[in-house]
């Protein structure tokens, strides 16, 4: 249950100001499943997120602009996003996720519907890194006419594994949830050398989301968000994750049993991320300007 202070956190006027046209780059949209239904092979199942909840949300922090993502419990169904494109207009961006049966005329669609990049999901490559290396390289065939861009949502030993890919690719690539980054493990932990090289390389976009920075650990958090800047204070991105969706595999939950969201506060998070940033102009309106195209 969501404590007394959560609640009220939600609906009081934030203490900053933001920049104005700022950008929350990770949201998802959950639909009505009656109108949205499920992918079959999904790992959970959320409550819905509106997309009038979502605004909502975002007149509280003071955000203008939104990225909306695919989740996976849709598989390659982007009609739940499309619909938050719809109800937030010119403000707002999609990011599809797609496969290799995806018609090129659904894409050309999804770009004019204003998707500007593929997601995709590689997790802990359990298939192995030669099939998340060919999985990349079928990704990048399908959208490099598109002018759209990767993001990759991925562990940091895939990340490492795939650094010589990442760092020719033909197109931007933007790396989801600082690659699974525990700020607990500090800056050495295997893989996030690798994310600071592709960052550096002018190439690479790093996403901190509001998934990454509750750590039991605050200083290190504030090392590793201050490492990222310094490789490359023109690709940093930030994001809520809102609704904060809650997909871990627990003990006795089935893939079909709703599956609550998490409680985290917004509101707080944003805080602690703009006190770790001197430069919010940048990271929430200039770089997701860049990759978007707003």
């Amino acid at each position: 249950m969501i404590s007394r202070r959560l609640a009220l956190a939600a609906f009081l006027a934030p203490p900053h100001r933001l920049p104005k046209h700022a950008c929350d780059t990770h949201t998802h949209i959950f639909g009505d499943p009656r109108r949205f239904p499920f992918f079959p092979g999904r790992a959970y199942t959320p409550p819905t997120a509106l997309p009038h909840e979502m605004s909502a949300l975002h007149r509280r922090l003071g955000i203008d602009r939104v990225v909306i993502v695919t989740p996976s419990v849709y598989g390659t169904d982007n009609s739940a996003t499309l619909f938050g494109l719809r109800a937030r207009g010119s403000s707002a961006r999609g990011i599809a996720v797609i496969d290799d049966t995806t018609p090129t005329s659904t894409l050309n669609q999804l770009a004019r519907s204003r998707f500007c990049g593929a997601r995709l999901n590689l997790g802990a490559a359990a298939s192995g890194p030669e099939s998340a290396r060919r999985s990349v390289e079928r990704l990048f065939d399908r959208v490099s006419g598109l002018r759209w861009h990767l993001q990759l949502f991925a562990g940091l030993k895939v990340v490492a594994a795939l650094e010589d890919l990442l760092a020719r690719a033909p197109i931007p690539v933007c790396i989801d949830h600082v690659a699974g980054a525990l700020p607990d493990l500090g800056l050495f932990q295997p893989g996030f050398d690798a994310l600071l090289r592709l960052l550096a390389s002018g190439k690479t976009y790093v996403k901190i989301t509001n998934r990454f920075l509750p750590s039991g650990q605050p200083q290190a958090t504030a090392a590793m968000v201050a490492a990222l800047h310094q490789a490359n204070p023109n690709r940093i991105l930030w994001g809520t994750d809102w609704p904060h969706p809650d997909n871990r595999s627990l003990p006795g939950r089935k893939p079909t049993d709703l599956s609550p969201f998490e409680p985290l506060d917004d509101l707080l998070w944003l805080e602690r991320f703009l006190a770790l940033t001197n430069d919010p102009a940048r990271t929430l309106v200039a770089n997701p300007a860049t990759l978007y195209g707003f």
